[in-house]
């Protein structure tokens, strides 16, 4: 039987993740979980087929929206991070949403970068 992995030996290896503000220059990087369709099988959004329809999410709805991230691996996107607050009665409530590059699942990156998003969201 085998044994299963130290979780000090997984947070280790993805200790560096970070978030930051998601750029047009992030395409390629883009592109690598956009057209997963593994990724997109959990998202509101089709499989993107295109650069071009990449770009024009980029462009126009991610940097416009003032929580969205990219979730970086050695400052790379891997993956993004949103926080849409609610409206009307539900204003005080707020959804969080993730994309993750399916190469990166179930590494504890999600959790990590959900901790990162609730600690700077609550202090803007």
């Amino acid at each position: 039987m085998q044994a299963k992995p130290d979780n000090k030996e997984i947070d280790g290896d993805y200790s560096n993740v970070s978030l930051r503000l998601l750029d047009p220059s992030d395409i390629d990087d883009v592109m690598v979980w956009v057209t997963d369709d593994k990724v997109s099988k959990y998202c509101s959004w089709d499989t993107y087929t295109s650069k071009d329809e990449a770009m024009s999410l980029i462009v126009d709805v991610v940097v416009p929206h003032p929580w969205f991230r990219a979730i970086c691996l050695k400052g790379r996107p891997i993956g993004a991070i949103l926080v849409t607050p609610n409206k009307g009665n539900e204003s005080c409530r707020a959804e969080v949403g993730y994309h993750l590059a399916s190469k990166y699942w179930g590494k504890g990156i999600a959790t990590r970068v959900v901790e990162l998003m609730a600690s700077t969201i609550f202090i803007e």
